[in-house]
């Protein structure tokens, strides 16, 4: 993780590593998310996502950074195969060792679950495959019911807290923001 926070921070040209962590933290997220609500509203079962199994390459960019070594059905549900094995410890990693608030780090789960479900309910639509676009949709719903999730976004799916992508030079906010548009420096910094 601290090669990808790196990587990710000099890529951005990120002013502080916990931005870094933020935004590595929310793609690997959205990958996770991806590979499973896919598989689970295509096929009605998940691949066998265990750590074991699954790997990492920190230096790779999307989507070639995560593979299977075997694939396999899990007996695992959404919640238990990315949730609890994947996004549990990787919230408390960055938390710990960046010093990112635990609420923005399940915002930026909450945020990724939802892109993840409007690009797989956006391909069911235009495939014509309306059943799979009920499942993705009450499916996510579920999710983001769960006690981890719940509150992390309003009905509408904007983010009640920041991923802090519009503190990197030149990002704004993103579409989900809780921002409208990036805050302007805080009173104490703009006096110190």
């Amino acid at each position: 993780m601290t090669f990808r926070v790196r990587k990710v921070a000099s890529s951005l040209n990120a002013p502080e590593l916990r931005i870094a962590a933020s935004v590595a933290q929310q793609g690997l997220a959205a990958r996770l998310w991806s590979v499973a609500l896919g598989c689970a509203v295509r096929y009605g079962t998940l691949p066998d996502l265990s750590p074991e199994l699954l790997r990492w390459d920190p230096d790779a960019g999307a989507p070639d950074d995560l593979w299977l070594t075997e694939v396999r059905p899990s007996t695992d549900d959404l919640v238990d195969a990315v949730l609890h094995a994947h996004l549990e410890p990787l919230t408390a990693l960055v938390r710990e060792r960046y010093r990112v608030a635990e609420g923005l780090l399940w915002g930026n789960a909450a945020s990724a679950l939802a892109g993840a479900a409007r690009q797989l309910h956006r391909w069911a639509r235009e495939q014509g495959r309306a059943d799979d676009a009920v499942r993705t949709r009450e499916l996510t719903s579920g999710l983001l019911a769960h006690p981890r999730l719940a509150g992390a976004l309003d009905a509408n799916l904007r983010r009640r807290s920041c991923c802090l992508y519009y503190r990197v030079p030149g990002g704004g906010v993103c579409g989900d923001c809780c921002f409208t548009r990036p805050p302007g420096p805080s009173p104490r910094a703009a006096s110190g």
